[in-house]
């Protein structure tokens, strides 16, 4: 087998050789502190809408305004990755997260805390796009699937370590040292000039017409779902027209237009963004079911979530050498109906004892945690090295955009129920989340089938 690492697309290499072993350890801890700030101050809202006197409206839009600017950085970051060195990306979203988070410790109104959190909110996204970037450019088909997964689990630990530790200091410390956590990434700046390969500045030019409208656009479109204006639809759905036009006539856009051709890409997406939708949206409504249906505290809540993530990151570790030895086509094929089992099992179930939602969410984390793996894993496979900056990113940008989405969708829907009990009020969500598992599911069907066509020309 070749072990030599995929090169870069765009970007001049005069390191053709990187510590793989090094590199994801780094990348997953980078990763884990990250995933932690953005779950952890999700518990801090009450206690900072009161310190701020703020309305549920404003307090809100801590956590989209974190959302929106996390997603569009996502691409962002992966775009300039196709020119720019990806170390000195890496700082930079480093250094962003970090100084924010020192600055946040001293933050003593609602507009400062606001923008520490959206300025955090780039420095975040550069870490998973990038590491996306990263593998995709560096590490070899043969072990890929690895290194996907390791990101993945990481992805899982924060998520599971978040709640817990996010609980335990918003209870005993106060929420301003929720910024303790991530202030220290600014320690990893010395182990990423060293660990990480150094790259020569390439030409190329950035789209920032194209870079403004998608940002218009998905910011117009949470907004018009959080708040149910009709402005912010309107806004939203002329910015992504507009972004439509730009990106078939500059020079170098923003997303390569081929990306919105590319039938397996697109389907392929659909799979993953699915995963993303269901897992966030389940993130948003655990804690309210633990806390306001079995009364448990917020430390409670979250050791209620970490063994489903734990579980997801030992199961990971396999997941990726089945992945290297046997490619992606069998947990494609099965694992899709197993996250419709742990939907259609919190419908029927979540009302029955928080004991159940721990076992229906390790089921639910454990295929999350695998089929994301797989599906980025078979996106760095299928796309031209000249794609993968931009087709890595746009996947991540929907990503986080379905997340979010998942978030405000389930909100809204609990807020038009609201006249019914919590049980059936949580179970009819689910109920429609598996819809949209059923759908990923037919997607995944769709792939393999052109998969399997496209095989004897191989």
């Amino acid at each position: 087998m070749n072990k030599q690492p995929v090169p870069a697309a765009s970007v001049g290499q005069e390191s053709a050789v990187i510590n793989e072993r090094a590199v994801g350890i780094l990348l997953g801890v980078a990763i884990v502190l990250v995933i932690m700030n953005t779950m952890m101050f999700n518990l801090a809202l009450p206690d900072v809408a009161e310190a701020f006197h703020l309305t549920p409206a404003l307090t809100s839009w801590i956590v989209t305004g974190y959302s929106i600017v996390f997603a569009v950085s996502s691409i962002t970051y992966s775009r300039l990755a196709d020119f720019v060195p990806i170390r000195r990306l890496f700082i930079i979203g480093i250094l962003s997260l970090s100084l924010a988070a020192i600055v946040g410790l001293f933050s003593n109104s609602f507009i400062m805390l606001l923008i520490v959190r959206l300025v955090q909110a780039t420095g975040a996204s550069s870490i998973l796009a990038l590491t996306m970037v990263l593998n995709s450019r560096y590490i070899p088909v043969e072990r890929r699937g690895k290194a996907m997964s390791i990101t993945m689990s990481s992805v899982s630990m924060g998520l599971g370590l978040g709640p817990v530790a996010g609980g335990a200091i918003v209870e005993y410390l106060g929420w301003h040292m929720l910024f303790v956590v991530t202030a220290v990434t600014v320690l990893l700046v010395p182990l990423f000039v060293i660990f990480i390969p150094k790259e020569r500045v390439q030409k190329g030019s950035f789209d920032f017409l194209g870079a403004l409208f998608i940002s218009v656009g998905t910011t117009g479109l949470l907004i018009a779902l959080t708040n149910h204006s009709w402005i912010g639809l309107a806004v939203g759905l002329v910015a992504l027209v507009l972004f439509a036009a730009r990106i078939r006539s500059a020079k170098e856009p923003f997303v390569l237009p081929s990306l919105f051709q590319n039938r397996r890409y697109l389907i392929l997406s659909a799979v993953g963004i699915a995963a993303y939708l269901c897992s966030f949206a389940t993130l948003f409504l655990m804690p309210q079911i633990l806390v306001k249906q079995y009364s448990l505290s917020a430390i409670q809540a979250g050791m209620v979530i970490f063994p489903g993530s734990f579980l997801a990151m030992i199961v990971s570790q396999r997941v990726g050498r089945f992945i290297d030895s046997r490619g992606n086509s069998p947990i494609l094929r099965i694992i899709p109906l197993f996250f419709l089992a742990a939907v259609v099992l919190f419908a029927l179930f979540e009302g029955s004892s928080y004991v159940a939602i721990i076992f229906i969410y390790m089921l639910m984390s454990t295929c999350f945690t695998i089929l994301s793996s797989s599906v980025s894993n078979e996106i760095s496979r299928i796309l031209l090295p000249a794609e993968m900056g931009s087709g890595m990113g746009l996947y991540q940008l929907l990503q986080f955009c379905s997340g979010a989405m998942g978030v405000a969708a389930s909100a809204s829907a609990l807020a038009m129920q609201k006249s019914l009990p919590m049980g059936i009020a949580y179970s009819n969500i689910y109920w429609g989340l598996s819809i949209i598992v059923i759908v990923s599911i037919g997607c995944a069907v769709l792939y393999l089938r052109s998969a399997m066509q496209r095989q004897p020309q191989v």
